[in-house]
């Protein structure tokens, strides 16, 4: 069962608890995968989207965020509004398992903004569901949130001193609470002034009862794209969303790319910008185009599935072994082999097939029981590895304790050699900007060398792709810059004390 919080929804108490999707006796059956995490990979906070000017802007909202569960599965939200109301409903789990059409009826309007979140700051709790909706002085604002603020304990401190009172413990209220205590004339003029007080990570979307806006931090470390489409009526409809393959699902068309400390508002008046903060570097996540985004994506101005191509034949000449298959690890590394098996040319096979159909993860049992999640989720091809020298393609090794379970069973299929390549550098520091990192002693590659790695994963060999394999990966005409400190410890912001920050708090 699924409970549900809702908020100004037409009918509803405030703050309800729902019993939804489910009967109370499968209610008893325990998710499979909460008992076997399969990995210990990275896990990007959320996705957020925004609809304009659509009558059905809820389901709209839902079908982005569907194109979008990849960056979140632990929590989603859709709020409305009609120039009148501003209606909010937000659950534990699945977008799919959430809004319901019933569930979907109950949030009218022609505007829409939806999240899907993995926690990061703030604990993983209905209340800390996205988006979030605050009364406040400038009126009713609703608010998504895609990223982390590094300097939210000196902001939020200020903001109770000055009487602000919070109904979360997630970074994306502290934003809001800037924008009503901001003395700023206008509202527009306080949500630019409140973003530049703002250290850190943030693509956002917001929505008053009447307008729609959209922002990234002056570093542009999250994506957060513009797109239009043609209402039933004929009208232009304005969409906003993390990335491009949310467009696709609603047949919008890319419009561009939010521009790093660029405000945009939609109104009835059009769609106006402008430039709240400039002159900083651009420091966009490289590891969006490693790992987080879907490959169909077009983010930074740039499609990702090019990248990882490029980011696999860029491995095989830097270290290409002889071998007789080239096998991906499903599926952050099914394009990245594809590539290092073209340049390399060697035969490319799915000999690690995926079970797509296990849930979710939300808790970690004991060791030996972790063990089996990956035999649950994974398993091998025996008649494709038996007798091969089988090249291992991932897109990054965190912990080494799955790389490890991966690579005994490629061998206990009847491989010949297990060769390890990943297509990008060693992960060294964690993140402070929206990624869910282990802190700097749980990082294998920040404690022990490559060899070293190598011995614990049990791999013949064992190879990362440089940084500048990386970063000329990636390169193209538009002169991106990229955040790489998880690969390097070097941050674009001062905030943060690298040896202090830890997990977010997991949710049971």
């Amino acid at each position: 069962m699924s409970r549900l919080l809702f908020q100004g929804v037409p009918g509803v108490a405030d703050e309800s608890d729902r019993l939804r999707t489910g009967s109370a006796a499968s209610s008893l059956i325990p998710d499979p995968c909460s008992l076997f995490p399969v990995s210990d990979k990275l896990h990007e906070e959320c996705g957020v989207v925004a609809i304009y000017g659509h009558p059905h802007a809820a389901r709209e909202a839902y079908l982005s965020l569907y194109a979008l569960q990849h960056r979140g599965q632990e929590s989603a939200g859709i709020a409305t509004a009609d120039g009148h109301h501003l209606a909010n409903i937000k659950g534990m789990g699945l977008v799919s398992e959430i809004f319901t059409d019933d569930v979907l009826a109950k949030l009218p309007g022609r505007m829409a903004i939806g999240h899907t979140r993995y926690s990061t700051t703030g604990d993983s709790a209905l209340l800390n569901a996205q988006p979030i909706r605050v009364d406040s002085t400038k009126g009713l604002i609703a608010i998504a949130h895609n990223g982390n603020l590094v300097n939210l304990g000196n902001v939020r401190a200020r903001l109770e001193r000055a009487g602000a009172y919070f109904q979360t413990t997630s970074d994306s209220e502290i934003i809001v609470q800037l924008i009503a205590h901001s003395s700023a004339g206008s509202l527009v003029d306080a949500i630019a002034d409140s973003l530049s007080q703002i250290e850190g990570a943030f693509s956002i979307v917001m929505m008053t009862r009447d307008r729609i806006f959209a922002a990234r931090d002056p570093h542009g470390f999250r994506p957060l794209s513009m797109g239009r489409m043609k209402s039933p009526e004929g009208n232009d409809i304005v969409v906003f969303a993390s990335e491009s393959c949310a467009f696709d699902l609603l047949r919008a068309e890319f419009v561009r790319d939010i521009l790093p400390g660029e405000l945009v508002m939609v109104s009835e008046d059009g769609v106006t910008s402008r430039q709240y903060a400039s002159g900083t570097p651009q420091s966009s996540c490289i590891f969006e185009h490693v790992y987080f985004a879907r490959p169909d994506s077009r983010i930074f101005g740039r499609w990702v599935q090019e990248s990882r191509d490029q980011m696999g034949r860029q491995l095989a000449r830097e270290s290409g072994v002889a071998a007789d298959v080239v096998v991906p690890v499903p599926d952050s590394g099914v394009t990245a082999a594809l590539g290092y098996a073209e340049e390399a040319g060697i035969p490319f096979r799915f000999g690690l097939i995926r079970n797509h159909y296990v849930g979710r993860t939300f808790i970690e049992p004991e060791q030996r029981v972790r063990d089996f999640g990956v035999r649950l989720k994974l398993n091998p091809v025996r008649n494709l590895l038996e007798g091969k020298r089988v090249v291992l393609i991932d897109d990054s090794i965190i912990r080494g304790t799955t790389s490890r379970k991966i690579v005994r069973m490629v061998r206990g299929a009847g491989a010949k050699e297990v060769h390890l390549r990943i297509s990008c550098p060693p992960t060294i520091s964690p993140c402070f900007y929206g990624v869910d990192t282990p802190s700097k002693r749980e990082l294998i590659a920040a404690n022990n060398s490559i060899d070293e790695i190598r011995q614990f994963i049990e791999a013949d060999s064992l190879a990362y792709l440089s940084m500048e394999g990386l970063l000329n990966s990636v390169r193209d005409e538009n002169q991106v810059g990229y955040c790489t400190a998880c690969y390097t410890g070097n941050y674009p912001t001062k905030w943060v004390d690298v040896e202090e920050i830890l997990p977010a708090a997991a949710a049971v």
